[in-house]
């Protein structure tokens, strides 16, 4: 059994070095300040500028992560505010646009990738909606 460890272990090592041994260094900084974004620790300011007047319509400026799964045409941003959060949907279209600026400088590196292992996501957080005598009552 111990022997199976090691052996996977080597494997997804070995995996590991093909996979992202031949990255550029840019490209493993660029991963890595996306993840610390997505873990809301860049301050960043996202306009969305009117095409065609020139003007910022929208500002929203904090710690903020980028929509990933967005449909086409939209936009969610999610920003940490304390220990709470607000999510904005916004809408883009051929005169509308955004800009993301990161506010401040980040140390992460280029050679190391960052794993980020969130073992509390695992188990979710159940609410119940509904009537406590639904669940009690046999229903034949």
């Amino acid at each position: 059994m111990r022997g199976i460890k090691w052996l996977m272990l080597a494997t997804v090592s070995a995996l590991g070095l093909v996979l992202f041994g031949c990255e550029k260094p840019a490209d493993v900084a660029s991963r890595n300040i996306s993840l610390a974004a997505d873990n809301f620790e860049i301050a960043r300011r996202v306009s969305f500028i009117n095409g065609i007047t020139g003007d910022i319509m929208l500002e929203i400026e904090g710690l903020c992560s980028l929509g990933n799964f967005d449909s086409v045409g939209q936009l969610t941003v999610t920003c940490k505010d304390g220990k709470e959060y607000k999510k904005h949907f916004l809408g883009l279209s051929d005169n509308v646009t955004f800009v993301a600026q990161q506010l401040e400088g980040v140390d992460v590196s280029s050679f190391h990738h960052r794993v980020m292992l969130r073992p509390q996501s695992i188990l979710p957080d159940i609410d119940f909606q509904g009537d406590v005598d639904e669940l009690t009552t046999n229903r034949n």
